[in-house]
C-alpha cells in the first residue's frame, strides 16, 4: 500500500510572517506547529495512520524550506 504524499504547498495559507527582533521571519501558525507536534509525538509512540505520514513529510518539507530561507534571510541581513 503506498502513501499519498500531501503537497507542501497545500499548506501555505498556515505560513506567517512574524517580527523577530529587527527581522521578519516565516514562521508555523500555532495550529500548525501544534499539529506538526502531535504527528511527531505519534510518531515516536509508533502510532501513525498511514494518512498522517503523508501529512507529517508536507509539514517536514515546509519546515525545512522555511528554515533555509529564514537562514539565508538571517545570513544576508547579518552581512549588510
Amino acid at each position: 500500500m503506498s502513501v499519498v504524499l500531501n503537497k507542501p504547498s497545500s499548506l501555505l495559507h498556515e505560513i506567517q510572517i512574524e517580527k523577530v527582533g529587527e527581522w521578519n521571519l516565516f514562521k508555523f501558525s500555532e495550529s500548525l506547529q501544534l499539529r506538526m507536534e502531535e504527528l511527531l509525538e505519534k510518531k515516536k509512540a509508533d502510532q501513525l495512520a498511514l494518512e498522517e505520514i503523508g501529512e507529517l513529510e508536507a509539514i517536514g518539507e515546509l519546515d525545512r524550506i522555511f528554515t533555509h530561507v529564514n537562514a539565508m534571510m538571517a545570513a544576508q541581513n547579518v552581512n549588510q
